[in-house]
């Protein structure tokens, strides 16, 4: 009896607890239903009104910017630099020393020169995609150049005399090559000391074809000095100097030739009362000694000389010992100018630089056995240099008045 209460018992349990698990299934779905029916009909239109108007937003925006102006002004602006560099030659510079024991005029080189190289950096600036300039940034040395020593002699007593074939000459410099050909680039067939004595068997131009200890050769007469002094007493008289310069100069003179003055004129005419600090008037020789040594006119060297400093007062003239404004860019020409430790430096330069890029064609043999590299050649008359060495067109003409004003003084 007791166990048939507890079976009805269990029945009545479960009975209650299976309707309520499905009462609470059939709760949670019509809720379910319930909310999908609302997404569906009150929330859709709220939604996508939102997102509507903030895609409007954006779009008046970017109709508020005009891309044409944007473009046009970026255009305008447009500015660009562009980096080059080249490696240019290093030119020596030539040192003078006084010998009182030489006769006055004659100059022997001691040491030759020996040039160096040069890493040079530009900067080119455009703008729009056009070329605007150039400026000069910077400029390494890589190989340093050696200077080149010249003696010259300051003994009045004495008279130059010129070696001609077969004379003894002696070597003058502390080496002295013997090439096989008067060009410095030929075949090197021996080295000379120091006062090795050699004899003169061919003179042409700057070199001696000689003949020593059974070697046959060229050698560079400037590294050379006479020796036979019998011959040269015998032909000092002949060599006395000369008043007969032609004073009727023109526009056209050829200035890869010597003016053909002596020392004293130079001096003469370059003693001048507009040379207030005296610097042309105590450099003189240099310009008669660049006339031997490089075959160029030295009062045209001398009135560029005048007319680049105004007679010496520029400043680069009186701080850089430079004449000529050698090195100096348009853009920044104090900077730029080279210094030189004293006048003959920038004067023998210069002249060197005339000579070979500007006065003589390419392939010209010309000084210490070196070739006329003709870069800016033309034609070897102021109107020939004025076309590269100067952008002020009148150049030429400053120059030659210059000229006409020195030569007037002879």
């Amino acid at each position: 009896m007791g166990d048939k209460v507890k079976r009805m018992d269990k029945r009545k349990v479960l009975n209650l607890t299976l309707k309520k698990i499905i009462f609470l299934a059939f709760l949670v779905l019509a809720i379910f239903d319930i909310i999908i029916f609302c997404n569906i009909y009150f929330t859709k239109n709220e939604t996508y009104a939102v997102e509507t108007g903030s895609i409007n937003a954006d779009l008046a925006n970017v109709q508020d910017i005009n891309i044409d102006e944007i473009i046009k002004k970026n255009s305008k602006e447009d500015k660009t630099e562009e980096f080059r560099q080249e490696i240019v030659e290093l030119e020596y510079l030539t040192e003078y020393i006084f010998n009182n024991e030489l006769p006055q005029g004659e100059t022997y080189v001691v040491q030759e020169g020996v040039k160096g190289t040069q890493k040079i950096v530009y900067k080119n600036i455009y703008e729009n995609g056009k070329f605007v300039k150039e400026e000069k940034v910077f400029a390494i040395v890589e190989k340093p150049a050696f200077n080149k020593i010249i003696q010259i002699g300051k003994n009045k007593e004495r008279k130059s005399y010129n070696a001609k074939v077969g004379d003894l000459v002696a070597v003058t410099s502390d080496e002295l090559s013997v090439y096989i050909a008067n060009d410095e680039n030929s075949k090197k067939l021996a080295k000379l000391k120091k006062d090795d004595k050699v004899k003169v068997l061919k003179i042409d131009n700057y070199w001696y074809y000689i003949s020593v200890n059974n070697i046959t050769g060229w050698v560079k007469k400037e590294a050379t000095r006479y020796i036979d002094e019998i011959k040269k007493e015998q032909n000092e008289s002949n060599y006395e100097e000369k008043e007969n310069v032609n004073k009727n100069i023109n526009f056209n003179i050829n200035l890869n030739k010597p003016s053909g003055l002596t020392l004293n004129q130079f001096k003469k005419v370059l003693r001048d009362k507009r040379d207030v600090n005296n610097i042309f008037k105590e450099n003189a020789e240099y310009f008669y000694y660049i006339e031997k040594q490089y075959n160029i006119n030295g009062i045209f060297v001398a009135s560029i000389g005048i007319h680049e400093s105004a007679w010496g007062t520029s400043k680069i003239a009186l701080n850089k010992k430079n004449l000529f404004g050698y090195g100096a860019y348009d853009s920044n020409p104090y900077n730029g100018a080279y210094s030189f430790s004293n006048y003959s430096e920038s004067i023998d330069l210069l002249s060197r630089v005339l000579v070979k890029y500007y006065l003589n064609p390419k392939g010209t043999k010309i000084y210490g056995g070196e070739v006329a590299q003709g870069t800016y050649y033309s034609s070897p008359t102021l109107e020939g240099v004025n076309r590269k060495y100067a952008t002020d067109k009148n150049w030429a003409n400053a120059v030659f008045n210059y000229m006409k004003y020195l030569y007037g003084k002879i």
